[in-house]
């Protein structure tokens, strides 16, 4: 299998340098995963979302897409638990 691609949408880059250099370090590494394993054991499909995941880090929550034909995960928001859900 393949890698893919991890991508950044603007405002999901801005989320996360506005983070706690350690809250970075915990997170980062789950996000790099996302490319050898676009669906990680836990992930889950946000329910009336057309092609939108989510993976727990903590109590942060990674919101992306997977587009399995160019091979590409293009991470949509980094927020705390109780903000990520009303932004999408």
């Amino acid at each position: 299998m393949s890698d893919y691609a991890i991508t950044f949408a603007r405002s999901a880059r801005k989320e996360l340098e506005k983070l706690d250099e350690k809250v970075v370090n915990r997170i980062f590494p789950d996000i790099e995963a996302l490319s050898t394993d676009p669906r990680p054991s836990g992930c889950r499909k946000l329910t009336g979302e057309k092609n939108l995941w989510r993976i727990r880090a903590g109590v942060y929550r990674v919101v992306y897409s997977i587009d399995d034909n160019e091979k590409v995960v293009d991470i949509i928001a980094v927020r705390h638990r109780k903000d990520v859900y009303g932004c999408i």
